[in-house]
């Protein structure tokens, strides 16, 4: 296995984990269960205006300015831009910038001019005082504003189908009255069990500890030696044997001989038939499993 391939394999088995971590990090204060507002102006976010200019603009940016732009700002049906990230709005001021290419239109993308007798130069000055009171309220450039946590539900599968499929294609490594015993008791997020036993990293078996990776190498002279992997690139294998020494071993193409066996690799495999009805279907399983 060579550099590219062995961190393209890590990464594979640790993107779930990751994407739970960063779920964790990035999900709201603790008291109230909401996103944090921004602490920094990265996208030239600035206080909101007059909470009656800002109503007016955005009654007048529903009737105008939406089927292009969309509810949210960031496009709509039609095509129009994505307000939260112009370079118009986010160097905009107070309609200085918004209201010539209201009046004028452009030719790219294709928007066309607005007459002023559908907005007057005040209209569209109390639309970009809603545009901006929007972007007051982003974390980050073209981020969405505050709002309630997102809560995901992953337990829509079906428990039998699961105990099925684990039957099928886990059992071999995994046990439930052995390793994985009690294991929807260990964790009180499903999705954190999911993640993690889509990684490979449940129950501390065959399957679960992702530094036990045992290698062979054959010398060009025929001997062998054994042990746990401890770095292997294009240039170099490093092996950890067990009286506590580790030998290196410089790599030309096939020699020396280099065989990998990696309890996870039943995982990997897996990784390109899982389909999330088989997903969803362990996962409902394994919360059964107190």
């Amino acid at each position: 296995m060579g550099m590219r391939s062995g961190w393209t394999a890590m990464c594979v088995l640790l993107l779930p984990a990751a994407i739970a971590l960063a779920g964790q990090r990035g999900g709201g204060n603790a008291a109230g269960g909401l996103r944090p507002a921004p602490t920094n102006f990265p996208a030239q976010q600035r206080p909101a205006g007059d909470p009656a200019v800002v109503a007016r603009g955005k009654a007048l940016y529903e009737m105008h300015c939406r089927g292009c732009h969309g509810g949210d700002l960031r496009g709509g049906e039609q095509g129009g831009t994505n307000l939260l990230r112009a370079q118009t709005t986010l160097n905009d001021k107070a309609g200085e910038l918004i209201y010539p290419v209201v009046r004028d239109g452009r030719r790219n993308p294709g928007m066309p001019p607005m007459p002023p007798v559908s907005l007057e130069q005040d209209d569209v000055k109390a639309v970009a005082e809603y545009i901006h009171s929007i972007l007051a309220t982003s974390q980050r450039q073209g981020g969405p504003p505050p709002g309630p946590r997102p809560v995901l539900n992953v337990l829509v599968g079906d428990a039998s189908a699961g105990q099925s499929y684990f039957a099928s294609k886990c059992s071999s490594c995994h046990s439930v009255t052995g390793d994985l015993r009690g294991i929807g008791g260990r964790f009180s997020d499903p999705v954190q069990l999911q993640n993690f036993w889509l990684a490979g990293s449940l129950g501390g078996g065959r399957g679960g500890n992702a530094t036990n990776v045992n290698v062979t190498v054959t010398t060009a002279s025929g001997a062998k030696i054994e042990g746990r992997l401890n770095r292997i690139d294009d240039f170099i294998v490093v092996v950890n044997l067990e009286d506590g020494t580790s030998r290196s071993f410089r790599r030309e193409g096939a020699n020396p001989k280099v065989e990998l066996r990696d309890p996870r690799d039943a995982h990997r495999n897996l990784l390109p038939e899982y389909a999330d009805k088989n997903i969803h279907d362990v996962t409902a399983y394994l919360v059964t499993l107190k």
